[in-house]
């Protein structure tokens, strides 16, 4: 019996320094500055040119190809908060000395990482609200909750239930929430806030499965889309069968609209 060796995929010198970068930020967006540009590779890059609208190509890596996108280094301040705003945090990784004085591969290291919830920069903060961090620590009965803004210096602590948890999470409404990475059974707030896509919701009016009143209004509500973005429509004498052609009406209207 003859067993073939797994082809070994070799990788360049700078997508193995990038690799060895990324493993430590897997969460994040990384900015990879290559000379005068950012450079974004494989699912970041795919992410960021759909958010920043920026052509999507692909480059040489050693004995395959792998996805690229960037923009010149200057232009940070401009796209920096659009990654931001769209919930993601963005590790920045810049060049640690000048090519010019060596000849191996530049150093680079992550010199900032920004994230919804613990951003400077003026450009991702509106000035008519808070930007919180939260944090929430589950305990065996109660649940600990805090609430950071670095932008105004405000603090605030409170424990209690999930529920009164739920409602503070609710009405501070944090760009970014924090919990133990132990902790398996995560609650509806802490990844609908993270979603920020246009949202649109159909429901019978007479659904007997899921109340819009007790399911869809409030879960809607949570989602961290922008209000003017979510949509729920509500039809009459429905049940918890939607029509196919109502739903796909409703859909092509969305795609329209955001020109998705």
């Amino acid at each position: 019996m003859v067993v073939s060796k797994k082809k070994e995929v070799k990788v360049t010198p700078l997508m193995r320094q990038y690799n060895e970068i990324k493993s430590k930020y897997p969460d994040a967006i990384l900015l990879f500055r290559v000379g005068d540009f950012y450079e974004t590779f494989g699912q970041d890059a795919i992410v960021a040119s759909k958010v920043l609208e920026i052509i999507l190509t692909n480059r040489a890596n050693g004995s395959s190809r792998i996805e690229l996108a960037g923009f010149p280094h200057h232009a940070i301040d401009n796209y920096l908060p659009k990654l931001v705003k769209a919930g993601y945090r963005v590790a920045i990784c810049d060049q640690l000395e000048d090519p010019k004085q060596t000849k191996k591969i530049v150093k680079r290291g992550v010199t900032e990482l920004v994230t919804p919830g613990v951003s400077y920069n003026h450009l991702t903060l509106e000035s008519t609200k808070n930007n919180f961090l939260a944090s929430i620590y589950y305990g065996k009965e109660l649940l600990g909750v805090s609430f950071l803004d670095i932008s105004t210096g405000e603090f605030l602590v409170s424990q209690g239930n999930a529920d009164y948890v739920n409602k503070l999470v609710q009405s501070f409404s944090p760009s970014e929430i924090l919990f133990q990475k132990s902790k398996k059974e995560i609650e509806p707030h802490i990844y609908l806030r993270r979603i920020k896509i246009p949202v649109l919701h159909i429901v019978g009016k007479s659904d007997g499965i899921f109340d819009h009143e007790k399911s869809f209004k409030p879960w809607n509500k949570l989602i961290g889309t922008p209000t003017k973005d979510k949509r729920i429509v509500i039809l009459e004498n429905i049940g918890h069968g939607l029509p196919k052609d109502t739903i796909i009406k409703y859909q092509l209207e969305l795609l329209k609209k955001f020109k998705l």
